[in-house]
């Protein structure tokens, strides 16, 4: 399998926030993951009323998913992040955690969408993904 990021000279520099224009992918095996929440095992909300900890335990989760299913961080290929009431002060909490699990390891094209609401009140973000295996 292999992910080529596409990143043009005449488009802005998307890898200095940790992520690709486009990426190219070739492999057998596509993964759609659902969109990723904040919840435990046990379905408690991880993280309160903190959207840097509830982005990190999102991103646990779809990790533990892309492992189920033979995967790695590094087949990730695209990301979408939903942010509940997003502006632009909350950028820094979701970037920090987006980093913190694709620094060094790939950067996915990536969508960050502002909504107005979850499915559940406590929800402050959630994350799906596409990633491409062998």
């Amino acid at each position: 399998m292999s992910n080529e990021p596409i990143n043009p000279p005449t488009v802005f520099r998307s890898l200095d926030h940790g992520f690709s224009q486009a990426v190219v992918a070739t492999g057998r095996r596509t993964i759609y993951l659902s969109g990723q929440v904040a919840w435990d095992a046990e379905r408690r909300l991880v993280g309160g009323a903190s959207l840097e900890a509830q982005t990190r335990q999102a991103f646990r989760n779809l990790q533990a998913v892309v492992e189920a299913a033979g995967g790695t961080l590094a087949d990730v290929v695209a990301v979408r992040i939903y942010i509940v009431d997003y502006r632009p002060e909350k950028a820094a909490a979701v970037s920090d955690a987006f980093r913190a699990f694709f620094s060094g390891v790939a950067q996915p094209a990536a969508t960050w969408v502002g909504v107005t609401a979850l499915a559940e009140p406590g929800f402050l973000v959630e994350i799906e993904a596409v990633a491409v295996l062998d």
